[in-house]
């Protein structure tokens, strides 16, 4: 494979795709459902990253996936996970979510909020961001794996949300099936500093805040950089933001 060209582009979050319906506002930073861009299908091994909001009680029905890795992170509020495997949890901010697809899941995704009656009530939309990336392989035994990394988060700078790549395995919250990605966090204190990752594609997206990145200028909430063979460039906040990161050493179709 030969090696990518150096570029930067920068996709504002007023210009993504955006399905709305009476329970769900959803923003998609590539193609999507019905939402058909030959010209904007996937960046590196990223195929999908879904910004969405869901209102109180309402969500995804049960549905299929297949050979997919599909993380899951949550911004505001809390999710539930139920699957055909048994698997089911809470997804709330801080706790890193992956699901492998592989031969075929089912699974539900909800609002985790419920109102019983007058000063019961826990009701507010979920918003969360749902980034799929291939397998290395097809076929593989469908999983599920959840890790709380409040802490780490609080503590450093980027840290290593999900990984398949041999040199973030140890460090990494929960493991993905694709051996050329990794996808990093970070909470951006006022000051602080981070350096994105050097990598043939890398993919920046602010989920929270607004911040800055070294040769680019301001982000802010929705906003994404594409990078390719690049990396290095600082990228910080004078308020507070957070941030998601892709480090992936290879692209879809190799």
């Amino acid at each position: 494979m030969s090696s990518p060209t150096p570029t930067v582009g920068v996709h504002r979050a007023g210009d993504r795709l955006r399905t709305t319906i009476d329970w769900l506002d959803s923003r998609h930073s590539f193609a999507f459902g019905h939402h058909y861009d030959p010209g904007n299908t996937h960046h590196g091994l990223l195929l999908v990253n879904n910004d969405d909001i869901v209102r109180p009680g309402q969500g995804f029905d049960t549905h299929p996936h297949r050979d997919m890795e599909i993380v899951t992170w949550v911004l505001r509020g809390s999710l539930v996970h139920q699957d055909s495997m048994g698997n089911a949890g809470v997804i709330h901010p801080g706790l890193a979510q992956r699901m492998s697809a592989g031969t075929g899941i089912l699974h539900s995704e909800k609002n985790d909020s419920w109102r019983h009656g007058i000063g019961d009530v826990h009701d507010e939309p979920v918003r969360f961001v749902q980034m799929w990336v291939v397998p290395d392989d097809a076929g593989a035994t469908p999983g599920y794996e959840q890790l709380e990394i409040e802490n780490d988060l609080a503590a450093s700078g980027f840290v290593t949300l999900a990984s398949g790549m041999p040199a973030h395995r140890d460090h990494s919250a929960i493991r993905i099936n694709n051996s050329h990605a990794s996808l990093h966090v970070a909470r951006l204190a006022p000051g602080r500093v981070v350096h994105v990752p050097t990598a043939p594609y890398v993919h920046v997206f602010v989920t929270q805040g607004d911040a800055e990145l070294e040769g680019v200028g301001p982000l802010h909430e929705g906003d994404a950089v594409r990078l390719t063979a690049s990396g290095g460039q600082r990228l910080s906040s004078a308020t507070a933001a957070e941030v998601l990161v892709w480090e992936m050493h290879a692209r879809l179709g190799g």
